[in-house]
């Protein structure tokens, strides 16, 4: 033992350790490329429900068969959902026939990346299923752990009880959650740290007469347990080992410090899932934890003074990381964290077990929610956003080395503001004109951004026809399109749209319209010169709306100012030139409007957004001719309804040798334009 402690004390054997973990992490999740064993001529699957959600008629599932998939059914009755809902079960076998598919990556830059997050997961296959039947469970395990789930779902406020208890968000509302997450108080909803922290005090009241490795044991199994009930998160996992380790450390004698503690629960991790790393829980846990041990000095006073201090110490360590998956900080989120986590971690958490327990005290857990939602939704209007630029690694590590080195230097504190500041302000430095010819499916949707930043302008919005639902199959969460785009946004630093054109009102080209503007600053939206639909007045009571377009860098002209209640033949068509370069967008104008164009201009034109998404209502042979583009650009959708583009536009293009991308290939086409050159850069799915 003696020498055991002396190997623990050499520091060195700890940087050997991030070292040999830093290897093994890039070798096993980047050199050896993992892939599905099921092909895609494999349509019937069997396997085990591990986990589900409804989520108005559709039902998410996690199976293990041959390896893990995810998949996804569609209920068509509400007779169906019924009887689906009784019948379901955690350890249920399941049979399917569907689809199967390889998720696609973010087509728009900087967004959440479906593919790897699956991928990190060990998931390479996802399938859309058309049939299925499900059949008893013979696993005790899962047997217990869908008892949880399913008397959890018989109490009033599930969604909070999946929260609190079994880590589950998918019943939460999106608009709540987008709250919790714009008040930096998001981290408190799943299972960490803190909770196991109130989980444990529990647990020494009714063990505290055991010796110490008697209770570790016991303590350590039931912990156990407690993070199979929630799919063994990163978080929970870092708890568990970290509380165990701490003990035999105690138990043993061990000359380590904590910090060492924790590093060694990192590795052992990692050893088991290298794909952790990736894990977003996994990296929140440890960044926080290590600050907080780390900074454990700095911890006095009372206890509101300690919780001020540790929230400022969360928020310093964690930004980067917030940073990087929002683009965006707010500030009083410090001060939100006083409120927040004494209220849930002393009042909300415990209620929520006991509630479980005893489910006559679910009225008071319910009362307890409803303060704790107004509070979100008061505190949220409050809120002081900061957009940040997207982070590269240089910034992120010297950053860290800045924060350490600033513990024991508080003078040294404003280096870390000046650092964020340089990353906010550096975007204003490019002088190159970019266009993004955004993938948001079978739609148009372009962002032109200027020198400098000094102009945004958004030429239509994309959009999605949302059919009329009966109650039972409308979902609690909402997905808007364009949250997407203003992310997008977001991580190049901007905070406004000077101008948001839209060539019509159709869904597809103005459908996610309101979403940004509910979300986003827009100085000025210019509509085209037809009549008004019902969707284009929801729009002009909303936003600021201009009869032209005032813009010192992007001199936008619109060739189409014909009036008719057909909005493809009333849509705008944008003509722009930047240095030598013609750009030009077609919006959906029709074959009759491209006679109108080649009738009265003489159009330079070097890129062409063909118009109608491809269709052969649009892009005459003649037109093509005529106008001797260098490239086309096509937006349509992958697998779309109306088969965009036509075959016909697409003969019509080769016949003429012309260049042209389609975002269904290409995903996001992105063009970046110098005085005398210009480059081009695809995000494919």
């Amino acid at each position: 033992m003696p020498k055991l402690k002396n190997i623990l004390r050499f520091n060195i054997l700890y940087i050997g350790l991030i070292i040999f973990t830093i290897g093994y992490v890039f070798i096993f999740t980047k050199f050896v490329k993992y892939q599905s064993k099921y092909s895609q001529t494999d349509t019937m699957i069997t396997g085990v429900i591990t986990n589900y959600s409804f989520n108005g008629n559709k039902l998410a599932l996690d199976i293990k068969a041959e390896e893990k998939i995810k998949a996804t059914y569609y209920v068509k009755t509400e007779a169906e959902l019924k009887n689906l809902q009784t019948k379901i079960c955690l350890g249920c076998t399941i049979k399917l026939q569907g689809q199967g598919s390889v998720a696609i990556n973010n087509t728009i830059p900087n967004t959440f990346n479906y593919r790897k997050y699956l991928y990190a997961k060990r998931i390479y296959r996802t399938y859309q299923i058309e049939k299925l039947a499900i059949y008893s469970n013979n696993n005790w395990l899962y047997k217990i752990k869908d008892y949880f789930y399913k008397r959890i779902d018989t109490l009033e406020h599930s969604d909070y009880l999946k929260i609190f208890i079994l880590g589950d968000k998918s019943l939460i509302s999106s608009e709540e959650y987008t709250n919790f997450q714009e008040n930096g108080v998001a981290h408190l909803l799943a299972i960490s740290g803190m909770h196991i922290g109130v989980f444990l005090k529990i647990l020494d009241l009714f063990l505290k007469n055991l010796k110490l490795s008697k209770k570790t044991f016991i303590v350590t199994s039931i912990l156990f347990f407690y993070a199979f009930l929630t799919n063994f998160s990163a978080s929970i996992l870092r708890a568990v080992l970290f509380y165990l380790l701490l003990n035999i450390k105690k138990i043993k004698n061990l000359k380590m410090s904590n910090f060492q503690v924790l590093l060694i629960t990192a590795f052992i991790l990692i050893i088991i899932n290298p794909f952790i790393v990736y894990d977003v829980g996994f990296i929140y846990s440890f960044g926080i934890t290590g600050g907080i041990i780390l900074s454990h000095k700095l911890i006095k006073g009372k206890y509101f003074v300690q919780l001020l201090i540790i929230s400022l110490i969360s928020f310093a360590f964690s930004l980067p990381i917030t940073i990087n998956l929002n683009y965006e900080i707010n500030f009083t989120s410090i001060i939100a964290n006083l409120f927040f986590v004494p209220f849930i971690s002393l009042i909300v958490y415990p209620l929520a077990l006991l509630t479980f327990i005893v489910p006559l005290v679910n009225p008071i857990f319910s009362f307890t929610i409803g303060l704790l939602t107004k509070l979100n939704t008061f505190t949220n209007l409050f809120k002081i956003m900061l957009v940040i630029p997207k982070l590269n690694w240089l910034v992120i590590i010297l950053y860290y080395l800045l924060l350490i080195f600033c513990l024991n230097n508080f003078k040294y504190f404003l280096s870390l503001g000046i650092l964020i500041l340089v990353v906010k302000f550096l975007p204003k430095l490019d002088n190159n004109y970019y266009i993004y010819y955004l993938d948001v499916g079978q739609g148009d949707s372009f962002v032109l951004i200027s020198p400098h930043q000094q102009e945004i302008i958004m030429l239509d919005t994309g959009g999605k026809i949302d059919y009329e639902k009966e109650t039972w199959q409308k979902q609690t969460k909402s997905y808007h399109l364009s949250d997407n785009t203003l992310k997008f946004l977001k991580s190049l630093g901007i905070t406004r749209i000077n101008y948001l054109l839209l060539s019509h009102g159709d869904i597809d080209h103005a459908g996610e319209a309101l979403n940004i503007l509910n979300n986003f600053k827009v100085k000025n939206i210019v509509l085209n010169k037809g009549p008004l639909n019902d969707l284009e007045k929801k729009i002009s009571e909303v936003g600021p709306i201009s009869k032209e377009i005032k813009s010192r860098y992007f001199p936008l002209i619109n060739l189409n100012n014909t009036i008719n209640s057909d909005e493809n033949i009333s849509s705008a068509v944008y003509y722009l030139k930047i240095y030598q370069y013609g750009f030009l967008f077609m919006g959906d104008a029709p074959k009759a409007i491209e006679e109108e164009l080649m009738k009265n201009y003489n159009l330079k034109v070097d890129f062409l957004k063909l118009g109608h998404h491809g269709s052969n209502t649009s892009s005459s042979e003649l037109f093509i001719k005529n106008l001797n583009f260098q490239y086309g650009i096509i937006s349509s959708g992958r697998n779309n309804i109306y088969g965009h583009p036509a075959k016909e536009t697409i003969a019509t293009l080769k016949k003429y040798g012309c260049k042209y991308l389609n975002t269904q290939t290409s995903g996001t086409i992105a063009l970046t334009i110098r005085p005398k050159t210009y480059t081009i850069k695809e995000y494919k799915p």
